[in-house]
């Protein structure tokens, strides 16, 4: 191993991002008492132009109306601001911020390009913190959805200590790539395999190599939930935590793919058990089940492990 390692961001729960137009309130205490890990409230792509000041006073009054926390919700709870390049970002996080960050979690910035582009976001709320003395610090997290943000997404990666997760924009991404595809997060059956594999890889190795979580974007057709599980299952064999749920009927899909199977579980628990076993008896291998295992499948057995914890801490709070 290397001696340079970077530490893990915060922890959280995120098999299921629930994304809620923050033009719609109505909406936001169905979200509350959903079943997604994470919310987060739109003030960019789910918000027409008109509607822009709007919903940003309905997202300050949902955060600060719902207790996003309580009765045993714990739900992460965020709001995905306008991009950089428009005249709305520096409103949206000044106003939601000053006025509801205590209640908020994570400020999700689309469009990201360079590193700078997260600078800017956390010396704002760098400033709005010590201005209002928010008790906690409210996180940044990424969606790389441009070809420039693939292309620097290493960069962009070491860009905040703020920083905690990056989530694959397929959407976007594949306009920006001018990519010939059939739907949002679909794949097209032209192409001989998985057209978005590279840029999946790439995104998640880049957080992983520098503490940060994996989180895959929409899938478009909420009406094809085969096609969901799909596209969850080829990004949680990568690495990747969670998945968008544009709809709520996609929660309980990524909440089933991305919770390993019990079975998966115990076997990685004996992984674990039988290496304990091997160390006391001054073996750095074991078999298990006719296999041999070593440190690297402790290594792996760990994550599963972990990942399973933390499914029964939030059951527990529910």
């Amino acid at each position: 191993m290397s001696l340079t390692r970077y530490e893990p961001a915060h922890a959280r729960l995120q098999r299921s991002e629930l994304a809620v137009p923050g033009s719609q309130p109505a909406l936001f205490r169905k979200a509350l008492d959903g079943d997604a890990d994470y919310v987060f409230l739109d003030l960019e792509d789910a918000v027409a132009p008109a509607d822009k000041e709007q919903a940003r006073t309905y997202v300050i009054a949902g955060l600060l109306e719902h207790d996003w926390k309580g009765g045993g919700r714990g739900k992460t709870i965020c709001v995905r601001v306008n991009g950089i390049d428009t005249h709305y970002m520096y409103r949206d996080v000044v106003d939601v911020v000053e006025q509801a960050g205590h209640k908020l979690d994570i400020v999700l910035v689309p469009k990201v390009g360079v590193p700078a582009d997260v600078y800017l976001v956390d010396a704002l709320l760098t400033q709005i913190e010590a201005a209002r003395r928010i008790p906690h610090r409210i996180g940044i997290e990424v969606l790389i959805e441009t070809a420039l943000g693939l292309a620097n997404v290493e960069a962009i990666a070491q860009a905040s200590r703020r920083l905690e997760a990056m989530h694959f924009g397929v959407a976007d991404l594949a306009a920006s790539l001018r990519a010939r595809t059939v739907s949002i997060g679909g794949l097209n059956p032209e192409y001989p395999g998985d057209q978005w594999h590279g840029a999946l890889v790439r995104i998640v190795t880049a957080c992983r190599a520098y503490g940060l979580r994996a989180i895959d974007g929409p899938y478009g057709d909420f009406k094809d939930p085969e096609g969901f599980r799909a596209a969850a299952r080829r990004a949680a064999a990568l690495g990747y935590e969670g998945k968008w749920a544009i709809h709520p009927s996609q929660i309980a899909l990524a909440n089933e793919v991305f919770t390993p199977p019990a079975a998966e579980v115990e076997r990685a628990r004996r992984i674990l058990v039988a290496l304990d076993d091997a160390a006391r008896a001054g073996r750095g291998a074991a078999q298990l089940d006719g296999r041999m295992i070593d440190a690297a499948s402790a290594r792996m057995a760990q994550n599963i492990v972990q990942i399973a914890a933390a499914m029964s801490l939030a059951n527990t709070r529910a």
